[in-house]
């Protein structure tokens, strides 16, 4: 049995600590590097294309695989080293599959109870009970799998889970199988449910809103790696890079220039650039759609070439003079046919991410001192309405 204490978890001590941690099939990298700590009671969402990497990651936390190189800690105890490996067994680790994985042949109540064998059978029966009544289900623990619902199910994988007090609990994509009217509640329940346990949680999910919904932080993976960790409103507005910014939601690029902290690319004046006085850079600006303005104009540069509608928005897309796109969320009542003449803007107080190759940058880049040669940026008055 793993020496892993509710003692470890109370102190402070981080639930779960990856450190260089890597992993190939063959000559694919599925795990590359990846450093990442995990605070008790913390929900963290991860996510990323498929193939990234990020199923894999939730198997080396749980003993399912092995690393090549790099350590994994669980609540204060290595459990993955050069040296070590526990099996799956002595961690500490409460897993949550999209198929929920259910015993049909056993009650709900045997369902839950099935990890805990080691109990005494009163403390057991307490236990179940207690779980039962976290995910709100003591009403059906005489019930079989196939008299549930699958959000119903799904509840009692996570209560199956959560019974044996797991340092963590790793959630692979548990709701994909589910609609979206039953996907929405049941996780709404869920999260509920490990907020109130107070239960560590790893979240792996392929939809974008989901992520930046449940997690109190996204981990975005690409190759193996993590391309951005933080809270979910700095990896929607401030993209650490290229593939983040259209990976977690729509996002189209302009190509800009900031010349004494004025930033202005084809549709004129986008921002002032704090901090950046006395450079002149070309960059590269992100624009997501709800930033994008429109107003109609006759003699406007730039064309709706398509419209798409959303229920309560409606995205258009718009041909620039230069022929680059961009996309505009505009209210379901606003509906600009195609082959209407607009003005495109950035919608006021925006604070765009700027990206110098593929990364953003947040200051003035190396070497981007003005050049008296250059022509001076237009003048705030081109600002489009």
């Amino acid at each position: 049995m793993s020496s892993l204490t509710n003692s470890a978890i109370a102190n402070g001590t981080p639930s779960l600590e990856l450190a260089g941690v890597s992993m190939s099939y063959g000559k694919v990298a599925a795990a590359a590097s990846i450093d990442l700590t995990v605070a008790p009671g913390e929900l963290v969402s991860v996510i990323g294309p498929s193939g990234c990497g990020k199923s894999t990651m939730l198997r080396l936390i749980a003993g399912l695989e092995r690393p090549d190189a790099g350590t994994i800690t669980i609540a204060g105890e290595t459990v993955a080293d050069r040296r070590r490996f526990l099996e799956p067994e002595h961690r500490r680790v409460g897993l949550v599959f999209q198929e929920h994985a259910l015993f049909p042949n056993m009650t709900v109540t045997k369902n839950v109870a099935f990890g805990l064998n080691r109990m005494p059978a009163a403390e057991r029966r307490k236990r179940v009970a207690e779980v039962l009544d976290i995910v709100r289900l003591g009403h059906l623990a005489g019930r079989y799998p196939h008299e549930l619902s699958g959000g119903e199910q799904q509840r009692v994988a996570l209560a199956r889970a959560l019974a044996p007090r797991p340092a963590v609990v790793l959630l692979d994509e548990p709701f994909s199988s589910l609609d979206e009217t039953l996907r929405g509640r049941v996780r709404a329940d869920i999260v509920t449910a490990l907020q109130e346990s107070g239960t560590t949680g790893l979240f792996v999910t392929h939809d974008q809103t989901e992520a930046l919904s449940v997690g109190q932080r996204v981990v975005v993976m690409r190759a193996g790696a993590i391309e951005q960790s933080d809270v979910p409103e700095k990896v929607f507005e401030q993209p650490a890079t290229r593939f983040v910014a259209s990976f977690m939601g729509d996002a189209d690029f302009l190509p800009a220039h900031v010349h004494n902290a004025l930033l202005t690319c084809e549709i004129g004046v986008v921002s002032t650039v704090p901090g950046w006085g006395g450079c002149d850079v070309d960059v590269d600006v992100v624009l997501r759609p709800h930033e994008v303005a429109l107003s109609l104009d006759p003699a406007g540069t730039a064309e709706v070439i398509s419209l798409e509608y959303r229920g309560a928005f409606v995205l258009h897309h718009v041909r620039l003079a230069s022929g680059r796109t961009l996309r505009s969320w505009q209210p379901h009542q606003v509906r600009h046919a195609p082959g209407t003449r607009v003005q495109v803007s950035v919608t006021a107080g925006t604070t765009p991410t700027l990206l110098v190759g593929d990364h953003a940058v947040t200051g003035p880049p190396a070497g981007s001192a003005r050049s008296a040669q250059r022509p001076p940026a237009p003048s705030p008055a081109t600002t489009l309405r």
